[in-house]
């Protein structure tokens, strides 16, 4: 079905498509962002996902650097994840027990007996509806998904927003907003796998990776938090100074076997605010990436149980280290918690989180 222009006065521009048909058969609308400085951003409606994004390296070409994967069974399985809007709760709650005002609620859960990012059929299977918008210079698309009371064990009616926005200097803002008409919990984030060496060109390792972080979370085998905010100083998990991914997931500290081999913990942010707080770099082909958010936590997850088992677009398979996950959001089982920043959501409230990726060139 050939594109159909919606926004064209000024850039970047943004059009639309019919990308894929579900077995039901609702279709899958894919939208496209594009910028004049090179920047493109393709967003699907299955899971309010960054299926592909492309970035010119210092020479100027361009590479699609982030995973992603074209068939349908795969968005809807093993791929479920990739690029997606992950919620309602982002993270894992323990043994899918999630405490609100005294009540616990019991909730969906995957292999293992924990609740990982919403449950089994969290928002991440879920098509979204999507309209093309405008802001200043910024254009891109507003996607809205309805979540009914007790949807995965969740307390409460849950109408949620996520909007990607592209600026023509190549910086993707990622706005997300949420209302409830009971008390409930939310953790929406992004789940992006980066590779800005090209998606399916191999391992992350040669990347650099700074986190504006003094603190990070333990976790234990099962990869729940096992207790308070521990420092980063004299750890794998100290990367307040740049350090190569590759030097780093080879560490003989306990934590990093618990992840399978790397990364998959949550960093307690320094500041407050919207403000930087991770650059992943490629030095040998220049690419850079800055991630800005207004969440108190950063999880990094360097893939390490990619296996093969799944074909990007690239037509090559995704092996340990394919990409490497910069999830802004609340700590994982803050339900269970109460010394974590709160992720109680209330009638009359309004759940609001901006994350910011901002691509460049060295």
């Amino acid at each position: 079905m050939p594109k159909e222009a919606l926004v064209s006065h000024g850039e970047p521009t943004v059009t639309q498509e019919v990308a894929a048909t579900l077995p039901d058969g609702r279709r899958v609308t894919r939208w496209t962002i594009g910028s004049p400085e090179g920047v493109t951003a393709e967003v699907l409606s299955l899971g309010a996902r960054l299926q592909a994004l492309y970035a010119p390296d210092r020479d100027g070409r361009r590479e699609n650097v982030v995973l992603g994967c074209d068939r349908v069974e795969d968005l809807l399985g093993e791929a479920a994840h990739l690029g997606a809007t992950v919620g309602r709760y982002a993270n894992r709650i323990a043994h899918g027990l999630a405490p609100v005002d005294g009540t616990t609620h019991r909730l969906a859960t995957q292999a293992g007996g924990h609740t990982l990012h919403g449950g089994p059929d969290g928002f991440a299977t879920r098509l979204w509806d999507g309209v093309p918008v405008r802001e200043g210079r910024r254009a891109g698309v507003r996607l809205r998904l309805h979540s009914p009371d007790g949807d995965q064990g969740f307390p409460g009616t849950l109408c949620a927003e996520v909007t990607y926005l592209l600026d023509p200097a190549g910086e993707l803002r990622i706005g997300y907003r949420a209302t409830t008409d009971a008390p409930t919990v939310v953790n929406l984030t992004h789940h992006a796998y980066f590779n800005l060496a090209g998606e399916g060109s191999g391992a992350v390792l040669d990347h650099s990776l700074r986190v504006e972080a003094s603190g990070y979370l333990p976790v234990d085998g099962e990869l729940i938090p096992i207790g308070p905010i521990a420092s980063v100083a004299g750890t794998p998990f100290d990367l307040r100074e740049a350090a190569v991914i590759g030097e780093r997931v080879v560490d003989a500290d306990p934590q990093i076997g618990r992840a399978g081999g790397g990364f998959d913990h949550n960093w307690v942010l320094d500041g407050n605010g919207l403000r930087r707080v991770a650059v992943l770099s490629h030095p040998a082909g220049g690419r850079r990436v800055e991630c800005l958010t207004t969440e108190p936590g950063l999880q990094v997850y360097t893939g390490n149980h990619f296996d093969g088992s799944l074909t990007g677009r690239s037509g090559r398979p995704y092996r340990a280290y394919a990409g490497i996950a910069l999830e802004t959001q609340h700590f994982p089982d803050s339900p269970n918690r109460p010394e974590y920043p709160s992720t109680v959501l209330r009638p009359g409230e309004e759940f609001r989180s901006t994350t910011v990726y901002r691509f460049s060139a060295e």
